[in-house]
């Protein structure tokens, strides 16, 4: 609970008080891990461009991160709000290397059942009636 408050509080900081240059391809926070002790908050983020975009993006939300912390602590009222750790969220870029296998796949297949001469009915056809 005390995550998904985190993230939004850090995504309001972010969007609305942060001027660093260096965050570009407007980075959006996937989701928070809070240590069971409440000291530290592990910070997922997605950034779009390019790898250098990202590292630059990454850099600025850990410079600032002292910053967002003491923000933090004044918007919750906790008596102290825990350390911020960022880090770029890989298993997003994960989810979209297999979801672009499997339309590799599916691709494939398709051709496949083309060149054998058995062409899959397309996703917008009825279905056949049932001949009795």
């Amino acid at each position: 609970m005390l995550g998904s408050t985190i993230q939004k509080e850090l995504m309001d900081i972010i969007m609305r008080e942060l001027n660093d240059p260096r965050l570009t391809g407007m980075p959006s926070i996937t989701r928070v891990k809070v240590s069971p002790d409440l000291s530290i908050a592990d910070v997922y983020v997605t950034i779009m461009g390019t790898e250098g975009q990202q590292s630059a993006s990454l850099n600025a939300l850990k410079h600032s991160a002292g910053i967002m912390r003491t923000k933090l602590t004044k918007v919750l009222a906790l008596r102290q709000a825990p350390f911020l750790k960022f880090h770029i969220d890989e298993g997003l870029k994960r989810e979209i290397a297999v979801l672009d296998l499997i339309r590799k796949a599916n691709e494939e297949d398709r051709e496949r059942q083309a060149q054998a001469g058995d062409s899959p009915p397309a996703a917008d056809d009825p279905p056949a009636a049932d001949a009795r």
